[in-house]
């Protein structure tokens, strides 16, 4: 029998490889972006081209690479950041295993262009799938230049499970700002198919925040900071009323590294207890400063998931570093038992002797003599009594009816309960009675088979969720005016993700005045849908649009139409009276499929008699 075991072939293994680093247009942006950062540069321009499945470009102003450096920059575990396995732990740079050129170079068109200060010229080299095409001596600024062109050129498999360029478009931003927001004295660029996305000059890090995220949220930030001998924590959380329903404002930073953590997450959590409403989350965007020794960032391909080595001691300092900020800017409730407000001397009284107070007695007063015989009781003032009169005069006008008792009572009249009929006729009295509400959660109702349960909250998704389409489909929704505009605040993204989807929100019966990059003016909103919950059907909507697009054949009409059902439905645990469980069930079966949510979760279940008996044999 012959051996089966062989090795692979380089472009093979580097092909695997880059299924491990290079995921979406995303990781090759993040791993350019820090290939620059490790090259000490201060402005970094990132370019992309439909959402980078035809370039990603990174243009810096770095140390930039020798000749031999620059060919040797695209071999598999090539690395200039560590020499041996205990550099691991004694990191300050980005990338370090000399994995990420390599895996880019194995799945894409590769142009490297790059030169030193010192250098009179600098290196151009073409790479096609991991084969190096040419190099050359060329003429460019010092620095580097990276242009990766053609993503997965040749693995159409992977280059089918990409999404929309909407959607890969949203990925590239999220790693553009968190290396932005992590790195704020480097100035950086962004360029989608030619338009300016951000521009960030190198400024402090609230000034990062603001830029990326709009003026608006410079009002929502809390500062914390905080030093110990195992921890340094820097950075703001957001004020508990501009919480969000989505976690897209949630940044932790370890030694200039994104990270994300459940665990620490949890000790905000923690310290925000009993100010966020339930489904909403904090902002925060926070630098912890570890030693490297007691962090290992090497568990996970991208390098996004660390292992502490003492989590629990992380977890107070944080939690109770956030407690205090909120507690010293008065965000948190503070109960001072000690202090009392009424012996608080105020400020104009700070300097004043204190005065004894006099006390004046009349010793002459008489309370029961007359007024004629009362004498005024002292030069400085008069007191004046009242004339009392005589108790005799109480009674004046009342004889004594002793004989006409029987008289006195055929004259009185007794008032009596008013019968007003019921608003609804007889029919619906019964159908009460045959509709129940459990635990305010379900309704259950007879049928000729046996019983029949309704969830009242995936019910009424699946009755609003049909009427929404309907009203968007034949463009004839109703909308009611308000009183006052109502403004709105959202980032520059989010704003951006409500004018895409303006013309259907029209058709639904909002009403827009105004749309800028950081504010929404809506004048108008759907029938039924209170003032109040605007704000949450929006933040819903976007919620839905950021996380559960699925791809580019989605219909924005029926995201739309969701979001907007799943916002005003009937809650769990909202009482409902026998005429609104009547209306309820009947909506629900006049629905084309009344079977399912618009989530495709089932609406109701049904228990037949035979079923119900088997439970008692």
């Amino acid at each position: 029998m012959t051996d089966i075991i062989q090795l692979l072939p380089d472009h093979v293994a580097n092909q695997i490889a880059a299924g491990e680093v290079v995921q979406r247009p995303a990781s090759v942006v993040k791993e350019l972006l820090e290939n620059a950062i490790d090259a000490d540069a201060t402005e970094i321009k990132l370019i992309i081209k439909d959402a980078g499945k035809t370039l990603v470009q990174v243009i810096d102003n770095g140390k930039g690479m020798s000749v031999t450096d620059a060919r040797l920059s695209f071999e598999r575990h090539a690395t200039s950041k560590i020499k041996s396995a205990e550099d691991l732990f004694q990191l300050n740079t980005k990338g370090f295993r000399g994995e990420a050129l390599a895996s880019i170079a194995a799945i894409a068109h590769v142009e490297l262009k790059t030169k030193r200060a010192e250098d009179e010229l600098g290196t151009a080299i073409e790479i096609e799938g991991s084969q190096v095409k040419s190099q050359e001596v060329s003429v460019t600024p010092t620095g580097t230049s990276v242009a990766v062109k053609n993503l997965f050129f040749n693995i159409p498999a992977r280059r089918n499970f990409l999404k929309s360029d909407t959607v890969e478009l949203r990925h590239i931003t999220d790693e553009f700002h968190r290396v932005a927001l992590a790195h704020p004295s480097i100035a950086f660029a962004f360029y989608h198919n030619g338009s300016e996305l951000f521009h960030l000059p190198s400024e402090n890090y609230r000034q990062r925040v603001v830029h990326i995220f709009g003026n608006k949220t410079n009002e929502k930030l809390v500062p914390v900071e905080e030093e110990t001998e195992v921890l340094k924590i820097s950075g703001f959380v957001g004020k508990p009323e501009y919480s969000k329903k989505t976690r897209s404002e949630q940044f932790f930073f370890v030694n200039q590294r994104f990270i994300k953590s459940p665990y620490l997450n949890h000790a905000i959590g923690a310290a925000f207890e009993g100010l966020l409403k339930d489904g909403y989350h904090p902002s925060y965007f926070l630098n912890l400063t570890v030693d490297p020794k007691t962090i290992d960032i090497n568990i996970h391909p991208t390098k996004t998931e660390i292992k502490f080595d003492d989590e629990h001691t992380l977890y107070a300092i944080l939690r109770s570093a956030v407690k205090h900020s909120l507690g010293q800017f008065n965000i948190a409730p503070v109960l001072d038992f000690e202090h009392q407000s009424n012996l608080t001397t105020p400020y104009n009284y700070k300097n004043k002797a204190a005065s004894a107070p006099t006390i004046e007695v009349d010793r002459s007063f008489n309370p029961f003599a007359d007024e004629a015989n009362t004498k005024p009781p002292s030069q400085h003032r008069q007191f004046k009594k009242a004339p009392a009169a005589s108790w005799e005069s109480l009674y004046v006008g009342l004889e004594s009816k002793g004989n006409n008792k029987q008289e006195d009572f055929a004259e009185v009249a007794f008032e009596s309960d008013s019968k007003t009929e019921s608003i609804f006729s007889d029919a619906s009295v019964e159908t009460a009675k045959t509709t129940f509400q459990l635990q305010q959660k379900y309704i259950v109702t007879t049928l000729k088979s046996g019983m029949l349960i309704i969830d009242q909250n995936r019910a009424h998704q699946r009755v609003l969720y049909e009427n929404f389409l309907r009203h968007i489909t034949i463009k004839e929704a109703t909308s009611q005016q308000l009183l006052f505009p109502l403004q709105l605040h959202f980032t520059p993204g989010e704003s951006k993700i409500i004018k895409d989807l303006k013309t259907d929100l029209e058709h639904t019966g909002f009403v827009f005045s105004g749309l800028s990059e950081e504010e929404i003016t809506i004048t108008g909103v759907p029938v039924g849908v209170p003032e109040s919950e605007v704000s949450i059907i929006l933040e819903q909507l976007i919620s839905d649009v950021q996380n559960d697009v699925p791809d580019a054949n989605f219909s924005a009409t029926d995201l739309l139409a969701k979001s907007m059902a799943k916002s005003l439905a009937i809650k769990n645990g909202q009482s409902l009276n026998g005429t609104e469980q009547e209306h309820l069930v009947n909506s629900l079966f006049a629905c084309k499929e009344p079977n399912v949510s618009p989530t495709n979760r089932p609406t109701f279940i049904t228990m037949k008699v035979d079923d119900i008996e088997k439970k008692f044999m």
